[in-house]
């Protein structure tokens, strides 16, 4: 339909450049490149299906861009300037968009920011979301700081998985590293969903060398009683976040450092389109995992789409290419027309991002208006 391709105009050229973009060899990669790494159902829709065949079950989706942290790889210190708020997604628009996901083939929906919990109408957004027919898993990623007191009634309304970021164990550092304070508050909001019953409480935890990676052993302590998988994830780089390839911690740097202090160190099956590779250590309840996007990268397995706060589409979390959907639902596009949309810019994936040291070069967006 002519009508849905008029809005492709303003995906950046980039998008149109060859696959033959390889990413740094610094470091290995452990991708596979099997075409079939990621299977699809007959009855899964074409819209969701790469060029590379991996089929796309998952779409996170950022509710705002506003948070009530201002964390350093996140923000700049400046800050950052907001979409207006009323240029971002309404309720409607955000559950006829998921909607249209759903009955194409995705189970599984992350809800982001920003914070997603400042949002005023996020319980009734998880209650229209849940009852999605064909979604399985709802879930959220947040900074915790107002969760404890939400988490029940978010509960009740579908949230069925959770991570919840935090950075430091040490409360003088969290200030300086959020420019806030609050990490009694994150603190509290893990234990409530301990004691809530989700399994695993999924806890983010983004290293950076000469600031949090003294804590490491410390994190890993988190999950010897607890359902707790801590998720290191290497430092990456977005506008404003300073970084540094000094400033990262490579995957088998941190692992070594967890190897040194715990017996009993075992690696886990990991799923095709896993983004972590995962760890038991004996005698612990929970496990840890590590997030590789800069050393090793899982680009050949990826099944993940988002969806911007301000309506735009965003296939690779690393490339600068981005199509708006809410411009053309103001235009009174049909469905037909939204899929048409959301098919071609998913053929146009390439298929892996640019290696850590060309992202670092390439213009994109802070962290806080892609949606953590």
């Amino acid at each position: 339909m002519k009508v849905g391709f008029r809005y492709l105009a303003n995906v950046s050229s980039s998008t149109r450049a060859t696959d033959s973009q390889r990413c740094s060899n610094v470091y290995a990669t452990s991708c596979a490149a099997d075409p079939d790494i990621v299977s699809r159902e007959t009855s899964s829709s074409e819209m969701l299906v790469d060029s590379f065949g991996r089929f796309h079950n998952y779409l996170r989706i950022s509710l705002t861009e506003r948070c009530n942290l201002r964390c350093q790889y996140c923000m700049p210190a400046e800050g950052v300037e907001l979409t207006p708020r009323s240029e971002l997604l309404s309720h409607d628009e955000i559950i006829r968009i998921a909607d249209l996901f759903v009955t194409s083939g995705v189970d599984k929906i992350r809800l982001t920011g920003g914070e997603p919990t400042i949002r005023k109408d996020i319980e009734d957004i998880c209650l229209h979301l849940s009852g999605l027919k064909g979604l399985k898993t709802l879930a959220m990623t947040t900074n915790g700081i107002i969760l404890s007191k939400k988490l029940p009634k978010l509960k009740e309304c579908g949230l069925n998985a959770l991570n919840i970021s935090l950075d430091t164990l040490v409360p003088a550092k969290f200030e300086f590293m959020t420019r806030r304070k609050g990490h009694s508050k994150v603190m509290e909001s893990i234990d409530a969903a301990v004691e809530l019953g989700y399994n695993p409480v999924k806890v983010n935890c983004v290293i950076m060398r000469g600031m949090n990676d003294d804590e490491i052993c410390n994190f890993v302590e988190l999950t010897r009683h607890k359902p707790i998988n801590v998720r290191f994830i290497e430092f990456m780089p977005f506008d404003g976040n300073v970084w540094n390839v000094k400033k990262l911690v490579p995957y088998a740097e941190m692992l070594d450092k967890v190897r040194q202090s715990y017996k009993g160190v075992e690696r886990l099956q990991d799923h095709p389109t896993d983004t972590a590779k995962n760890f038991r250590i004996d005698g612990h309840v929970g496990t840890i995992s590590f997030i590789t996007s800069m050393t090793e990268h899982f680009c050949a397995g990826c099944n993940r789409l988002r969806l911007l706060a301000d309506g735009n589409f965003k296939v690779c979390l690393f490339g600068p290419s981005e199509v708006s959907l809410r411009e053309p639902i103001c235009a009174g596009v049909d469905d037909a027309g939204l899929k048409e949309i959301i098919g071609a810019a998913v053929k146009r994936k390439k298929a892996k991002h640019a290696g850590m040291f060309d992202i670092a070069k390439t213009a994109n967006r802070p962290m806080i208006h892609i949606g953590g």
